[in-house]
């Protein structure tokens, strides 16, 4: 077996606003596995300023990979433990490498395009106009649920598009959820939790920066509006140390992406102990290409949860990949009308 791996940039087709800045190019490396005169392809996504394997050695890491391949997935993956996105890509390869058609991970109803997942329709900080204008296409798209970004601009104006959107539709109508990405001190916490929850919204994710273990333990207890972890879940490697934040915190809910905890072997792990507790999740890819989304969407769907997933992100890119990815009424589907257009690299 022979593996390679390779950068590709992202470029977004507008510059996308969260509360840690804008984003304008998304870094991505495959890898690439040949075998028998097969060839298997894993992404790698990593998030610099927020991914734990955003390390100085992380290409290094990824040439130590390759040239140790022959160790085989179990072993390697192990040694990777402080690199969740090379061990998801790993995964991914050597999935696609064994598959008949090297994008056909998972088979299932979903790929026959017999099923399709719902999902959220995510919308950027930016003005409060152009948060409107994103909210209108949403709705006008079909869309049942809407993320909502929060904590860059003033709370009060993020108040109240959310209340004018509640005004027109009912929770029945749209499901609403924010995402904080820890944007509230916890000092005030609390009581914006309290306002929002008069507006009958599905959660907010990570109100309070990660790593406030007793204060974020102490917000879930108290919350009138359910919580859901997401960068609190990133950098926690041992097993038993999952457990113990789970139990600790008690959130309402908890947010996988699999190129941040370890692919679907670290999510899968997550999700156990969650459901232990009685606690909801629910996937989100992380601005992978439509690559990596590809191998996420295929896994989710074999999951079969009810709550629509965070999946809506392969149209963001100028330069994504052509895949059968389809998202239409708020659901995405793969459409076998469509093909893919992914050239290996020589």
């Amino acid at each position: 077996m022979k593996a390679t791996y390779y950068q590709h940039i992202l470029n977004f087709k507008q510059a996308s606003g969260t509360s840690r800045g804008v984003l304008k190019t998304k870094e991505t490396w495959f890898i690439i596995l040949e075998e028998n005169k097969k060839q298997g392809i894993g992404e790698c996504g990593i998030l610099r300023g927020l991914s734990a394997d955003d390390v100085p050695n992380y290409e290094e890491k990824l040439q130590w990979t390759c040239a140790n391949i022959h160790l085989g997935l179990s072993v390697l993956y192990n040694e990777l433990k402080e690199f969740p996105s090379i061990q998801f890509g790993l995964e991914m390869a050597f999935k696609s490498l064994q598959a008949e058609n090297k994008f056909d991970l998972f088979p299932s109803e979903f790929t026959q395009n017999n099923q399709s997942i719902p999902i959220n329709g995510l919308i950027w900080m930016g003005t409060e106009a152009f948060m409107k204008q994103q909210i209108q296409e949403k709705i006008e798209a079909g869309f049942r649920c809407i993320k909502m970004k929060i904590g860059a601009i003033d709370f009060e104006t993020e108040y109240t598009l959310l209340k004018a959107i509640r005004k027109e539709f009912s929770a029945k109508d749209i499901e609403l959820r924010v995402d904080a990405n820890g944007a509230f001190s916890p000092d005030e916490a609390l009581e914006k939790l309290k306002r929002l929850s008069e507006l009958e919204l599905h959660s907010i994710e990570q109100p309070i920066k990660a790593g406030q273990i007793e204060v974020m333990a102490k917000l879930c207890k108290q919350t009138p509006l359910p919580i859901a972890l997401d960068e609190e879940l990133i950098g926690v490697f041992k097993t038993s140390e999952k457990e113990v934040l789970l139990k600790t915190i008690n959130p309402q809910f908890i947010i996988l992406k699999p190129s941040f905890v370890g692919g679907f072997q670290g999510s899968t792990e997550w999700i156990q102990f969650a459901e232990k507790q009685q606690i909801g999740w629910w996937i989100t890819s992380a601005l992978e290409s439509n690559v990596g989304l590809n191998a996420i969407a295929q896994w989710t769907y074999t999951l079969q949860s009810n709550l629509p997933q965070g999946l809506g992100t392969g149209s963001l890119f100028t330069n994504n990949f052509e895949s059968p990815l389809t998202v239409k009424h708020g659901s995405l589907y793969y459409d076998h009308n469509k093909f893919w257009e992914f050239n290996f690299p020589n």
